[in-house]
């Protein structure tokens, strides 16, 4: 299929990865609680509402990408249609959602495409060629994702990312005290729910894992894994 070269596309930056739907804020407003996140250092937003209605999922999706600076892509959670229908940049998939070749004839060259890989296993079955970036973990183990699958630790991340060699977000129960030694196994960012919708501070929860991750990259940078 021709198109853009992944340099071509929309620019983004894994860093701080918040993935967030309404139920993961409780009783506070979604695009306050991503906008304080925002100004604390999130650098990309993943709205996730599985099982939403799509009408509801693209009017949430509108609110955000409003409030959003246009530095911050917002991508949704495995609904393709709805990213098309309110404009967001992209769509992130699980092994089992929709194809990223249907996502990209959809939403077009300059989308950005995620794709959840959990282990060797699966980036061998993996088809990345229209993938800007892959989820890979869960890390540690995480409640806010029922169908994980088993913790990889920090040291699984590292031969998926060689494996497939896409940049790479980690996700599932990170914290700001393990987010450095993520980053510093291979990892190009951190991908938190908990760790910034269920803080008391979710400006100060995002700077804090920001530090960290740029921390872990010096660590990495000072320390490189052969």
């Amino acid at each position: 299929m021709a198109g853009l070269s992944h340099s071509e596309r929309t620019p983004f930056d894994l860093s701080v990865y918040f993935v967030v739907g309404e139920a993961d804020v409780g009783r506070h407003d979604l695009v306050s609680v991503v906008s304080a996140a925002v100004r604390g250092g999130a650098t990309l937003i993943q709205l996730r509402e599985k099982d939403a209605e799509h009408e509801h999922v693209v009017a949430l999706a509108k609110a955000l990408k409003a409030a959003l600076p246009r530095h911050v892509p917002l991508i949704l959670n495995d609904h393709a249609e709805a990213a098309l229908a309110s404009g967001a940049d992209g769509v992130h998939l699980g092994q089992d959602d929709g194809s990223p070749e249907a996502a990209r004839a959809l939403l077009g060259p300059e989308a950005i495409i995620g794709l959840s890989v959990g282990n060797l296993a699966e980036a061998a079955v993996s088809d990345v060629g229209l993938v800007d970036y892959l989820g890979v973990g869960p890390v540690f183990a995480t409640g806010t994702k029922a169908d994980a699958g088993a913790a990889i630790g920090p040291e699984g991340v590292r031969p998926v990312r060689q494996a497939l060699d896409r940049p790479s977000v980690a996700i599932g129960g990170i914290t700001v005290s393990s987010a450095e030694a993520v980053i510093a196994a291979g990892a190009d960012g951190v991908a938190v729910v908990s760790a910034i919708a269920r803080a008391d501070d979710p400006e100060a929860a995002a700077h804090a894992l920001k530090k960290a991750v740029l921390a872990g990259h010096r660590r990495a940078a000072d320390h490189p894994i052969s």
